[in-house]
């Protein structure tokens, strides 16, 4: 099997860094660089031929540890994905839109320290869910409109992945656990296609302190994941799915290529790759997009 090691840092010097490390590792496993190619400024491709998939990752992991670049090592065919299933609160976006909202309501701090634990996996999303939104009963609902344009901010290379992934032919779908009202205009601003969340209920006026059901979390991410997939016709091996919290581990660990955005302990540990240091370009550079390709 051909497996291809990828390399994003954040510039053509953090990429002359990282190179020989990555070629180190792979000297480790005894296997042949068949070809190594320039994607961009700050990354580039490394093939090998026969390299034992975990093996590779486990030994690039754990040599490029000490330099700032993100990896992906994954098969080299079928590394072009036709769907994008992105998750969006500190993913596509830089904030948890239900914490912010909380900050109109005078209550971020407690409600941020829920959103916390639920992201760690360490309270169940849907629960913790009812209970953060339960404590925006009353909130009028200008609140919403002024969060989003105060604290909504798309992540560098947000709209470049999803525009460019759009203009090669793949379908990029926003599946959130927050809310319609914030997806909606993301995936507009964004480039995506279509977008799934859940409700905030009220009363024409004021927030009622409930959410629609059923709730969408983690195994509604999977089902959205497994839809969309379906409604292509391609298997799962033809996505890509990015997270960071627990709710997405589920729709991480089924994609064919999972990706970590600066993530909880929990997701990092089993995504396929990773994202701690570059913006979400990397995720084009892991499908082979050079950096001309990009919209």
């Amino acid at each position: 099997m051909r497996l291809v090691l990828t390399l994003v840092a954040r510039d053509h010097d953090g990429l002359q860094e990282a190179l020989p490390e990555a070629l180190e590792a792979v000297a480790g496993t005894g296997r042949t660089i068949v070809d190594t190619h320039v994607l961009g400024e700050g990354a580039a491709d490394v093939f090998v031929d026969g390299a034992d998939l975990a093996d590779l990752r486990t030994r690039v992991g754990r040599v490029l540890g000490r330099v700032e670049a993100d990896i992906c090592v994954q098969p080299a065919e079928g590394r072009r994905k036709r769907l994008l299933i992105a998750d969006m609160d500190s993913t596509i976006i830089g904030c948890e839109c239900l914490d912010e909202l909380a900050d109109f309501a005078g209550v971020k701090a407690e409600i941020a320290a829920i959103t916390e634990r639920a992201m760690a996996g360490e309270l169940p999303f849907e629960a913790a869910l009812i209970e953060r939104v339960g404590r925006l009963k009353g909130l009028d609902l200008a609140a919403l409109q002024q969060t989003y344009d105060q604290r909504v901010h798309l992540n560098p290379g947000a709209r470049t992945l999803a525009r460019t992934m759009a203009a090669h032919g793949a379908r990029c779908v926003l599946v959130s656990g927050g809310f319609e009202f914030f997806t909606s205009r993301v995936a507009a601003a964004a480039g995506f296609h279509d977008h799934r969340a859940n409700r905030l209920l009220d009363d024409g006026v004021r927030l009622t302190g409930s959410v629609g059901m059923p709730i969408l979390g983690r195994e509604a991410k999977l089902a959205a994941l497994e839809a969309e997939a379906a409604g292509l016709g391609v298997g799962l091996d033809a996505a890509l799915a990015v997270g960071d919290g627990a709710n997405d581990l589920a729709m991480i660990e089924a994609a064919g290529l999972g990706v970590a955005w600066r993530a909880k302990p929990i997701v990092a540990i089993r995504a396929d790759a990773r994202v701690d240091h570059t913006d979400l370009t990397s995720l084009l550079y892991f499908q082979g997009y050079g950096a001309d390709q990009f919209a």
